[in-house]
């Protein structure tokens, strides 16, 4: 009964629709890393893409431009984009709650509390030092975010959990700018306020694709689990799901997405929020799909925000957040409106 009851509530897509809909995502995120590396100050043709992505020749400066620069700095954003996106989906998967994101709860602020703590008292930390410090900042502020809603009057409810986390987000990012002054340090934070990829490089790219790939795939495995938990806690422990634990591994999973991307892409907002809802609307209610759609999804947004941000005004370049930030605040303003009496 109970397994008949979950893999009805699970199948709300066709799997020959969610197989076509990841292939189209694929497809669509291949043309937009192709597009992302030929464009930019210097248009380059398809040719010399192709000879510097596969067959890199480093005497030539046409290729040095794409295997250097533009190469990493989109796979870069491939991946931020997917870990944002996936986290999104974990934490609004976990809590129940439309306006779960990394940014909006205020995980992405102790990530950027502790970076510019780095920056004033270890100036010299190696990138996967500053990881370290980046992924322990976003534990504390989740910690601290949860404590808070949980000590509430009346316990833990999604809406409690969204303004404790707008307040600490408002507090780290006080916190951080005062840092920032007393040591002088604005100009080397503007890049991580703002957001950005222009600074990936190969050797962070060794670290930082693994983690997100493994964290992804362990979550993914956790979508049976988090769609059962949609329909309630105790629905979902009825039917054989250890919420408790579930909940604590999606947490520390998100965590540990928003934490290694901010250590090297800056805080970046909305992605987590606007990305899982667009993947509910292709494939359906069944996490095992929204995750890795996400994360597709994710890789796509980032990549021509990143496009975006090179070529809207050259030869300046905007931040990537600003162009994310065009997407998410309406639709962040459409979800709160949608669930205003709640709030």
């Amino acid at each position: 009964m109970g397994n008949s009851l979950s893999n009805k509530f699970i199948r709300k897509r066709t799997s020959s629709v969610i197989f076509l809909s990841f292939l189209l995502a694929l497809i669509i995120l291949c043309l937009c890393v192709f597009v992302g590396i030929t464009f930019g100050a210097k248009n380059l043709d398809f040719q010399t893409v192709w000879k510097a992505t596969f067959h890199y020749n480093n005497q030539i400066t046409a290729q040095q431009i794409i295997h250097e620069l533009r190469l990493p700095r989109v796979i870069g954003a491939a991946v931020v984009g997917a870990a944002f996106a996936v986290a999104g989906a974990l934490i609004q998967g976990i809590t129940r709650n439309p306006l779960g994101d990394t940014g909006v709860l205020g995980i992405n602020g102790g990530s950027m509390l502790i970076v510019a703590l780095c920056f004033a008292f270890l100036p010299n930390l190696s990138y996967p030092t500053l990881m370290v410090f980046s992924f322990i900042g976003a534990i504390l502020s989740t910690l601290l975010i949860f404590a808070i809603s949980v000590a509430s009057r009346g316990g833990f409810t999604p809406m409690k959990l969204t303004v404790a986390g707008a307040v600490i987000a408002a507090l780290l990012h006080s916190l951080t700018t005062g840092v920032a002054i007393y040591y002088d340090l604005s100009q080397d934070l503007a890049f991580w306020y703002a957001g950005g990829v222009s600074g990936v490089k190969w050797p962070h790219l060794s670290i930082l694709v693994p983690i997100i790939l493994v964290v992804i795939g362990i979550s993914t495995c956790l979508g049976k689990s988090l769609s059962l938990i949609a329909m309630g806690d105790d629905m979902a422990a009825n039917l054989g799901v250890k919420t408790l634990r579930v909940k604590v591994i999606g947490i520390i999973l998100a965590v540990i997405l928003a934490g290694v991307s901010v250590s090297v892409a800056g805080s970046i907002g909305f992605i987590g929020l606007v990305i899982p809802h667009i993947a509910r609307k292709i494939v359906g209610t069944n996490y095992y799909a929204i995750i890795p759609m996400s994360a597709l999804l994710g890789a796509i947004l980032l990549v021509i925000a990143d496009l975006g941000a090179r070529t809207v005004d050259p030869p300046r370049e905007l931040a990537i957040g600003i162009m994310v930030a065009f997407v998410g605040v309406p639709f962040f303003l459409y979800i709160a409106r949608k669930i205003g009496r709640e709030l």
